[in-house]
């Protein structure tokens, strides 16, 4: 049953009945050691129709949800949300459905690899003992200011656990970053609630207990910071009050799914969201008979209906409907921060906030306690400049060793900012990627980490949940093919070195980090009571993690906000082109790692019903200036990058802007992903914003007809869509 220890042993030592269950189930310190078997070798205690549940988290998005993943004979066959984590409450969104596909996916990376070449795909298979002694030798040859650790958003475990490592060895603290964090401008609001309420950290807005929610691109029911959480809240706002329906306002330039089941959706003009908050925030005062604050005094409503779009008699109307509401709340994010007055634009959502006295009442804003684990290392925020510096280090030499787990920056990042260019100028290149992606085809050695669903690990929950939360990891089933965890990997090689790091670092694997983090929470009242770590441990895996057993949002400070003036420049924008683009995550495919798994593909997109592919949406008034009909292929130009995509003819999107979802046009990444349509981020440029955040919205582009076509397939009859085919 197992290598170390078989079940009839520990039956004997174990001291009480229910630490023997604990175990038998998945749970317990001692569950490490058994192995979950496989069924052709199945362990004597599951029986044929008989399946065990594990509950562990997902980890397709940073959001932290709680999962229950049903197994039978050894083989996961099922994901639903967990019902007790307070995150998601039982619920999933598609992306969480379909993890079982990276379990399962053929194209996963099956043994440690060295490539002959980078991006040639040529390989020599190596040992795990290879490894361990590779990563040995890099890491106590490499003078420590030359190493550098590149990581994702997803695993809050492996970046906890390589900082410490990287402050033992001396070497910069790692990099953490992601795509994601781009499009939802995490430290664009960050840096906004460090200046209002004087905490930097993420907000939680309390949409189930508000009856007015004005978001201004904030698209929280597909990709915003937590969507299922939020998807909840909403669900609350529209009949959670008997007698009363919540009401929703979206300000967005074109029409997302949180959009289409919005009360009222405002097309307004990209940049123009700050101006239309001030010009909310003076009237919302006059209407009240108060004295306008500072904040809003400067704004002429005028002037903000006239460069938004909206109307004066609109402005004034939407003023009222917060000014007669009981629980008002406005949200920033998103779209509207991803300009390059996105730090203004978050500023002044959030001074209407204060204005209207819902900090830290209910249904307004709160902050989102983090449990005390490994206080002070994460979760914590690089800048796009912090990515920028170390692709400058790259590519001046003083860059020997690059790590990256969990990150995809070839792919991810914007091509104008030439990480591709810097790994040429890097020796030694490690990627711990579980399939070939775009940066491990450009690496020289390949170390697979376990997927998800094989994996020890926790999450620290930022934002989404009404209390602290420690979202964990567990294997649910055996590992499939010959990979190992990069956190045990990288202890071993530390244990190697031996002499004072591996005093500093004294670990002896992942989990035995896990149980030495979570010495504190054991003193703390949880949703469970522990007398000691061993117990702790069991019913941390038993729960799917740790939280408060109530609710305990806290309420953030206000550093006199609406005394500030806040000036809203006017936005900018590169190119001399005529469209605004429009970059969208993917609501299935998100960053781009959904892309390998059939399941996200085959997922018709919510408004355009798209699948297995990338679409351009254009007004059709716009087309028909430009003489295009779905389908034709055209040529987008900025002033970084050209790509080519296929004509959607969508109404619900401002004349002036163009959109395309980010997630696909993959170069790598397994035959599910790779050659698939096109990547909106080959054409951004790298303008920031006032909280050094990539303004993905501030590109022009230009359009050139192709004469080819490419036929999109739609979830949808075309007879009848937006006026086709009624004639014939």
């Amino acid at each position: 049953m197992t290598n170390k220890i078989t079940r009839r042993e520990f039956l004997k030592a174990a001291s009480a009945g229910a630490a023997a269950t604990a175990v038998l189930t998945g749970c317990g310190p001692a569950s490490r050691y058994v192995t979950r078997e496989p069924y052709a070798q199945m362990p004597e205690y599951n029986y044929n129709g008989q399946s065990t549940y594990y509950a562990t988290t997902c980890r397709e998005c940073p959001a932290g949800c709680g999962i229950i993943v049903r197994t039978m004979q050894g083989r996961a066959i099922k994901i639903e949300g967990n019902p007790k984590h307070p995150v998601n409450l039982g619920k999933t969104c598609v992306r969480g459905q379909a993890a079982l596909q990276g379990l399962y996916n053929p194209d996963r990376v099956q043994n440690p690899l060295q490539q002959k070449k980078r991006n040639s795909a040529a390989f020599d298979v190596l040992t795990w003992d290879d490894v361990t002694t590779k990563l040995k030798d890099v890491l106590a040859s490499t003078n420590s200011s030359e190493i550098s650790f590149l990581m994702g958003l997803k695993d809050d475990h492996l970046f906890d656990l390589v900082s410490e490592i990287s402050s033992a060895l001396g070497a910069p603290e790692p990099v953490r970053f992601g795509a994601q964090q781009i499009f939802e401008s995490r430290a664009t609001l960050v840096d906004a609630a460090r200046i209002i309420f004087n905490i930097p950290s993420l907000p939680f807005f309390d949409i189930a207990n508000s009856d007015v929610t004005f978001s201004f691109g904030a698209n929280f029911l597909e990709t915003y910071l937590s969507p299922v959480a939020y998807g909840r809240g909403f669900a609350r706002l529209r009949r959670g009050k008997v007698g009363k329906r919540g009401y929703l306002v979206q300000f967005e330039p074109r029409l997302s799914q949180t959009a289409a089941v919005a009360d009222e959706w405002f097309a307004i003009k990209p940049g123009a969201e700050g101006m239309v908050a001030l010009a909310i925030g003076r009237l919302v005062a006059e209407k009240r008979g108060s004295v306008t604050p500072n904040a809003f005094i400067q704004v002429d409503v005028s002037l903000a209906a006239e460069r938004s779009g909206i109307s004066e008699e609109n402005l004034h109307r939407l003023a009222d409907i917060l000014v007669e509401a009981d629980h008002p709340l406005l949200i920033p994010g998103g779209s509207a921060l991803g300009n390059t007055n996105g730090l203004e634009t978050a500023q002044a959502v959030l001074a209407v906030n204060v204005q209207l006295n819902n900090i830290g009442k209910e249904g307004g804003i709160f902050l989102t306690p983090v449990p005390p684990v490994n206080e002070g290392i994460s979760p914590r925020m690089n800048t796009f400049p912090d990515v920028n510096d170390l692709v400058q280090r790259m590519k001046s030499g003083k860059v020997k060793v690059l790590l990256v787990h969990g990150f995809n920056p070839v792919f991810e990042l914007p091509a104008s900012l030439g990480f591709e260019e810097a790994l040429a100028e890097v020796p030694l290149v490690i990627s711990f990627a579980s399939f070939l992606d775009e940066t491990a085809m450009y690496s020289d050695y390949i170390f697979p980490d376990h997927t998800a669903l094989e994996a020890w690990g926790y999450q620290k929950i930022q934002t989404g949940s009404d209390r602290a939360v420690l979202s964990g990891s567990q294997p649910v089933v055996a590992a499939f093919y010959n990979t190992k965890s990069t956190a045990d990997i990288l202890l071993a090689s530390i244990q190697a070195m031996g002499g004072d790091i591996a005093e500093v670092i004294p670990y002896k694997d992942i989990v035995d980090f896990m149980r030495q983090s979570f010495l504190e929470l054991v003193k703390m009242n949880g949703y469970f009571d522990a007398p000691e770590i061993n117990t702790f441990m069991a019913q941390f895996q038993q729960y799917g993690g740790w939280w408060n057993s109530t609710p305990g949002l806290l309420e953030p400070g206000e550093t006199g906000a609406l005394n500030k003036k806040i000036n809203m420049p006017e936005p900018e924008f590169e190119g001399e082109g005529k469209f605004i683009l429009f970059p969208f995550l993917s609501p299935t495919l998100g960053d781009g790692s959904g892309a390998n798994k059939p399941w996200l593909q085959e997922t018709p997109d919510p408004t355009t019903t798209v699948m297995w592919n990338s679409w351009v949406e254009i007004n059709p008034m716009t087309a028909d200036e430009l003489g295009l009909e779905n389908d034709d292929v055209i040529r987008i130009y900025s002033a970084y990058g050209i790509i080519e995509a296929a004509v959607y003819r969508y109404p619900a999107i401002r004349p002036d802007v163009i959109a395309i979802p980010f997630g696909q046009g993959h170069t790598a990444y397994g035959r599910y992903a790779q050659g698939r349509g096109v990547n909106p981020g080959n054409l951004l440029g790298l303008r920031l914003n006032g909280s050094l955040d990539l303004a993905f919205s501030a590109t022009k582009v230009s359009i050139e007809k192709t004469t080819r076509k490419q036929v999109l397939p739609r979830n949808e009859s075309r007879i009848g869509v937006y006026g086709e085919g009624l004639g014939e």
